[in-house]
């Protein structure tokens, strides 16, 4: 697994635990608020009441066989679930007629001249021959099997002593979180922390985005470079192609022009000679050199034989004197 699919996971997991620490934030927050405005002291919801556990008389002990019912025993500070009797008559002696041993009744008892709620485990239920029940409760936490308050309910009696509800749920968390919600360190624990936590954690999400977003944008700067410099290397490499190709003709043309033929010029006698003449012409060149210097020659004879008699009579000049 990469590390790209383990983020996703647990982005995904910690903002499902954000989303329900939410929910149960509001519900708590709300359950507070409304069930101070409540005679009971609980929220009504769907016919339901929500009620919170204060003290320990039904929680487990070892004198009471709880195994078999559908309620099992509730710690203190829990958070019950309370289906109300029906308002109608006839409705609620239908309702009354479904209870059975085991289940937990929440009702208003009077005792030592107060009236206090109490939900405890229904031990009997009798009807009473008038249109009514006889219930009897005890808690489940006693110090021995007979050791616990009984209280007793007639239902067909209008007086201070009448059943709110039957106990169908429990949750022992979100009754501690109610229970904390009441006192001002929870309201700092589970209010202001928690979304102070939510805030920073959704602007370090923000940050990251902006950081990965300048980070694609850097990246698509630098690949957009990065092809600017591949064209121009395919571009020199173009070039640099051509010079190389006209670089051999150069040399060809240099080469024709050595193996040109050659001329030199003689000043002297104005005569030119090609590099290309073949060697008749040169021997017949060179026959007809010899023949001109032999004609100078012989024309030059009286010339020369006078000036041998000059230079003799200038010799005998110097003997006679």
């Amino acid at each position: 697994m990469n590390n790209a699919k383990v983020k996703k996971i647990l982005n995904v997991v910690v903002n499902v635990v954000l989303i329900l620490f939410l929910v149960v934030c509001v519900l708590a927050v709300s359950v507070t608020i409304f069930a101070s405005r409540d005679v009971d002291g609980a929220v009504t919801v769907f016919g339901h009441k929500m009620m919170i556990v204060t003290s320990g008389s039904m929680e487990k002990s070892e004198h009471t066989d709880v195994s078999n019912f559908e309620i099992k025993s509730i710690p203190i500070r829990s958070m019950i679930f309370v289906e109300t009797v029906p308002e109608d008559a006839a409705d609620a002696y239908a309702w009354y007629q479904e209870l059975k041993v085991g289940d937990v009744l929440t009702f208003k008892y009077v005792e030592s001249n107060k009236q206090v709620t109490i939900t405890h485990r229904i031990t009997s239920i009798k009807e009473n021959g008038v249109g009514g029940f006889v219930i009897e409760l005890m808690g489940d936490n006693k110090n021995s099997a007979d050791g616990a308050m009984v209280q007793r309910i007639d239902t067909s009696v209008n007086n201070s002593n009448f059943v709110i509800g039957k106990v169908t749920g429990k949750s022992v968390v979100f009754g501690n979180i109610i229970t904390l919600l009441k006192s001002p360190l929870g309201i700092v624990l589970l209010i202001i922390i928690p979304c102070f936590l939510i805030i920073a954690y959704e602007a370090f999400k923000i940050w990251r985005i902006v950081q990965e977003d300048k980070k694609a944008k850097a990246n698509e700067t630098l690949s957009e470079k990065e092809r600017e410099i591949e064209e121009l290397k395919r571009k020199l490499a173009e070039m640099s192609g051509q010079t190389e190709a006209e670089k051999p003709n150069d040399d060809e043309s240099d080469v024709s022009d050595e193996a040109a033929p050659s001329e030199e010029v003689l000043e002297g006698d104005e005569t030119v000679v090609s590099a290309e003449e073949s060697p008749e012409d040169a021997s017949a060149q060179e026959n007809d050199d010899s023949e001109a210097t032999e004609a100078e020659i012989s024309e030059n004879e009286p010339y020369q034989e006078a000036e041998k008699e000059t230079k003799n009579d200038s010799e005998s000049e110097v003997e006679e004197i």
